[in-house]
């Protein structure tokens, strides 16, 4: 109950609300958010503290340049509820609602990029499908093969990947595709539109386990914004 009060009165504020907003679309930098919400560097503080002690945003280090930080929403039912109505890099945002350089028209594909396309990008991928969404996975430096542990843990959930081997992302990307990146070194290489910071798994079953669970309430939003008229 006091964890639950401390949140409802962590998001009880505008700017609070409209920084989960905006870390609904994409996982970003501290700059990248103070930029998106128009709110001062001491401000911007001051929320991301209240957010951050409620337990409604992690900060991360990026697993590239480890200068940088990303910011990212602990997804629960109540964050969830209290996220406007639902929206994604590349669809129209509701009011005060910002994604870095996302299109403007409505993505016919979502493109998950990482480093390797040997685990989350192929993880993103299949869940994105599965979930109703047109979607494909590349590599900006793909690895010979798929990794067997997120092969693994596809099948657990019923699933396959959408291709038997990793792929660059120059033969992949398309026009109109939305391209998502879900590794730090992809996303600090330019390649996507949007991200989302998942960390690099260390090979066992329990942290290709918890991508999943890392990337199942993103793509069921984004497959929300993408299949709602």
């Amino acid at each position: 109950m006091t964890d639950r009060l401390a949140q409802l009165a962590a998001l009880a504020d505008a700017h609070r609300l409209a920084v989960v907003d905006v870390l609904a679309a994409g996982d970003l930098s501290p700059a990248e958010l103070g930029r998106a919400v128009d709110l001062p560097s001491n401000l911007l503080a001051h929320h991301l503290r209240v957010l951050e002690d409620a337990g409604l945003v992690d900060r991360r280090r990026s697993d590239g340049d480890g200068r940088r930080a990303y910011l990212s929403l602990r997804w629960s039912p109540l964050v969830a509820a209290a996220i406007a109505t639902p929206g994604a890099p590349g669809v129209s945002q509701p009011a005060g609602r910002a994604a870095p350089d996302a299109p403007a028209h409505r993505p016919s594909r979502v493109l998950f990029v990482c480093t390797g396309n040997a685990a989350r990008s192929p993880l993103a991928a299949a869940l994105a499908a599965a979930a109703g969404v047109p979607a494909a996975s590349a590599g900006v430096d793909p690895a010979a093969s798929l990794h067997p542990g997120a092969v693994a843990e596809l099948a657990r959930h019923g699933l396959t990947p959408l291709a038997d081997t990793p792929a660059p992302l120059d033969q992949v990307r398309a026009a109109g595709d939305l391209v998502i990146t879900v590794c730090d070194r992809a996303h600090e290489s330019g390649a996507g539109a949007a991200h989302w910071s998942i960390p690099r798994p260390d090979g066992t079953a329990e942290a290709f386990a918890r991508i999943v669970d890392q990337l199942t309430p993103r793509v069921r939003r984004l497959a929300d914004a993408l299949t709602t008229p």
